[in-house]
């Protein structure tokens, strides 16, 4: 007949497996997947890989703009690609900006934000769209989506989502967090919903200053090789800063490109988190 255990014993147990089932919990929670666009590139199916190869990308840096948001005309394993993002819009600057990146063949990704935005300005997502950039959710009311119900951050994604299916025909595939904050909910929501999460390498901070000259200097200083810009078009200071940026980016030999031309050959991957 079995020993009876000790009280003692059966509590230091019973502690043990509860507080290896809270590890557990909250590892769930926390852990997600993490890659650089680099790494995504080198991880490409080899199917994809070879489709990119027979279209032959452009690769010679600032000197090979990117034409189209769908990565055929730009190979960032070859070019020195940066992307261009821009969230919170569309505002009233936008048409600027906007004219802008038309002047200068460029593209960008458009995380936008669904209310007061994306449904009270429809033509600048149709014009978004139609002059080749990419459309991106950043949810519908910036909401922290990490601080938050998970059927509320569902929601908070799924309503842009149809915002701009409802005015483009289109679905994004691409989300940013906002303020970059996201785990392993978050992330399995984003995979639910078909979305990718992007993050960023550049930060001109230029929710605190209207200043041009500053915006452009700290995107200057802090822009590499893979990175990924954050800019808002919401801001006055921002979209004056942009062409000095360009104009300035390309003298260094960068080719400015969209988040999804960035990856390429490899597809955005639904849940995963992109950060340079």
């Amino acid at each position: 007949m079995p020993k009876k255990m000790s009280a003692a014993r059966s509590k230091a147990i019973a502690g043990l497996l509860a507080a290896t089932s809270l590890v557990l919990a909250l590892s769930s929670c926390a852990t997600y997947d993490v890659t650089a666009p680099a790494d995504a590139r080198d991880d490409a199916p080899a199917a994809d890989v070879k489709a990119k190869d027979a279209k032959g990308g452009a690769g010679k840096g600032g000197n090979s703009p990117a034409k189209s948001a769908d990565g055929d005309d730009v190979d960032c394993r070859k070019a020195k690609c940066v992307a261009l993002t821009f969230d919170a819009g569309p505002s009233e600057n936008t048409p600027r900006l906007l004219d802008i990146l038309k002047k200068e063949k460029m593209h960008a990704t458009f995380f936008m934000l669904g209310k007061n935005h994306v449904v009270k300005r429809p033509a600048d997502v149709k014009r978004i769209d139609a002059e080749g950039h990419e459309l991106a959710n950043h949810t519908w009311s910036h909401e922290i989506l990490t601080e938050i119900e998970p059927a509320k951050a569902k929601l908070e994604l799924s309503r842009t989502q149809d915002a701009v299916q409802k005015i483009t025909g289109k679905k994004p595939t691409l989300m940013r967090p906002p303020q970059g904050k996201t785990d392993g909910e978050v992330s399995k929501i984003s995979r639910d919903l078909g979305l990718a999460q992007v993050l960023w390498s550049v930060t001109a901070k230029d929710y605190q200053t209207n200043d041009s000259a500053l915006i452009t200097k700290r995107v200057l200083d802090q822009t590499e090789r893979d990175g990924i810009i954050l800019l808002h078009d919401i801001y006055k200071g921002t979209v004056p800063a942009v062409p000095g940026i360009l104009k300035e980016l390309k003298k260094r030999g960068f080719t400015i490109v969209t988040v999804s031309q960035l990856l390429s050959p490899a597809k955005p991957e639904p849940g995963m988190v992109y950060r340079p």
